[in-house]
């Protein structure tokens, strides 16, 4: 290596290294801008505000003579740290949860622990009930029947037929305090919910539309399926009042209906996708030298759907009362567009693509009630 690739590799180093220091400072300033806004009674979110960061941005990007887009990307991440950073201010200021016990059961799993860490932020004393829970500062039990279940909230987050048993014992002794799920599918867990409700305990089920790796919350729905108890679910609600999370109304069988498609037929796309490939006969490198965008695109959706739990899936395609509707529907579309392109149908083909142009064209935010 020759010194002047040396030095200005130096010179690289430094630039990225007050890079970072800046943007610690800017985190520091959000979390003071956050307090502020608070005092003033602000909403957390100014979207006239963010509109004018990237107006900035790219203005400035064209001063410099820089990619707009990147100028665009780097403002949106840091707009969004900012509010993560907000957010869990928030959160903790406003300390619902002083005072007040929870117990996540399936605490050790990803989105148990996700519950553990958003209630805890709000001050609860939180116990964790999970064969696989580490010894450390939470209480934890390897059992939740080893629980006098005397906590003001109580969280299951385990597999779905888990949760069912779960919640058929615990309709033995119902406990005092808010119970809900977070199963991503409600129809496996009807027997269950339904028992708990008849045994007289605030129960209600909710279902976080993310993942375990997400730390803010804005831009995010949560749907809250009330089962006939309604203050119990105005309980689940408020945990989240503090957030800028988009809650959603939602019964029981609507819910599932609209995750057959929501999850099950994009997930099944998905597998549908990579399992092309993968019977293909084509190396993945030798394709990935004839990418395009779309594919790129795909391929990278498809990865991520690959990597997930295979049991978790299964269970989204396989005990959805509402499953096969949703499947049956990415089959027949499949077929379509083979009967098309064998018939050499241009018109047809075309059609179809107008039909999706128009159909996304017209997307509007989900039903539901909504606060």
């Amino acid at each position: 290596m020759t010194e002047d690739l040396r030095r200005l590799r130096d010179e690289l180093a430094g630039i990225d290294q007050r890079l970072l220091e800046l943007v610690a400072e800017r985190s520091r300033l959000a979390g003071e801008i956050g307090a502020a806004k608070r005092q003033l009674r602000l909403p957390a979110r100014d979207f006239q505000q963010e509109r004018e960061v990237l107006e900035r941005a790219r203005a400035t990007a064209a001063r410099l003579g820089i990619s707009p887009r990147l100028a665009e990307s780097l403002v949106l991440e840091l707009v969004a740290s900012a509010l993560a950073v907000q957010e869990r201010q928030l959160l903790s200021s406003a300390a619902e949860g002083t005072g007040r016990r929870a117990l996540v059961i399936g605490g050790a799993g990803r989105m148990g622990s996700w519950f553990v860490g958003f209630l805890g932020s709000q001050g609860f004393a939180v116990e964790v009930a999970d064969p696989l829970a580490a010894t450390g500062a939470l209480t934890c039990l390897p059992d939740w029947r080893e629980s006098d279940l005397d906590h003001d909230v109580i969280v299951i987050s385990t597999p779905l037929l888990v949760t069912n048993e779960i919640l058929l014992e615990m309709a033995r002794r119902p406990p005092k305090g808010l119970v809900f799920d977070i199963g991503s599918l409600k129809s496996p867990l009807r027997r269950g919910l339904q028992a708990l409700v008849e045994a007289g305990a605030r129960v209600t089920s909710i279902h976080p539309m993310f993942g375990p790796d997400t730390e803010l919350l804005s831009g995010r729905h949560v749907i809250f399926v009330d089962l006939g108890v309604p203050d119990a679910t105005q309980a689940a609600r408020e945990l989240f009042a503090s957030t800028m999370v988009e809650q959603v109304a939602m019964d029981l069988d609507s819910h599932d209906r609209l995750i057959a498609y929501v999850l099950g037929l994009s997930h099944a796309l998905n597998i549908a996708f990579f399992t092309a490939l993968a019977e293909s006969g084509e190396a993945a490198p030798r394709l990935a030298t004839l990418s395009s965008t779309t594919f790129d695109e795909q391929l990278a959706v498809a990865a991520r759907v690959a990597g997930e739990n295979p049991r978790l899936y299964f269970e989204i395609q396989s005990l959805n009362d509402y499953g096969t509707e949703a499947l049956s529907a990415l089959l027949y579309a499949t077929e379509r567009i083979r009967s098309v392109v064998r018939a050499g149908d241009e018109q047809a083909f075309t059609a179809l693509m107008e039909r999706g142009r128009q159909y996304l064209g017209s997307r509007s935010p989900p039903g539901g009630d909504r606060r």
